[in-house]
């Protein structure tokens, strides 16, 4: 393959082709320093083509507390009493600024992805009865 700008979903796929094939290049090759650059090549045309969007608030800090394993009762520190708790895991009221500086800080989430808005569970609730 021929290294050139990916233009198309075909190149796009021609190139990842070539790059598992290259996967293995010893290092310091010719072959691994073609896989530096076609790595480059297929970055550039994802984050172009299939741009990754931060995640919902509440669903990433469930997922965040699926993969540590933590319990709604590890939450109270950064966001409050169990029913606070609860009301922002079930979205029915909004992280406030102090719970994701908390948040952030004490579990090291990026404070970014919390601080997007995000749907209460009211206002899901009105726009699935229009």
């Amino acid at each position: 393959m021929e290294l050139k700008p990916i233009r198309t979903r075909k190149d796009y796929q021609s190139a990842l082709a070539e790059a598992e094939r290259l996967w293995d290049a010893p290092a310091k090759s010719a072959e691994a320093d073609r896989l530096d650059v076609l790595t480059l090549l297929i970055e550039q045309y994802e984050r172009q083509h299939t741009p990754i969007t931060d995640p919902d608030p509440i669903d990433f800090l469930c997922h965040v507390m699926e993969s540590r394993e933590l319990t709604r009762k590890d939450l109270e520190p950064y966001i409050g009493p169990r029913g606070r708790v609860s009301d922002i895991l079930n979205r029915i009221r909004p992280l406030t600024l102090e719970m994701i500086r908390r948040l952030a800080e004490g579990l090291k989430l990026p404070a970014e992805v919390l601080i997007r808005p995000y749907p209460l569970r009211r206002e899901v609730e009105e726009l699935e009865a229009a």
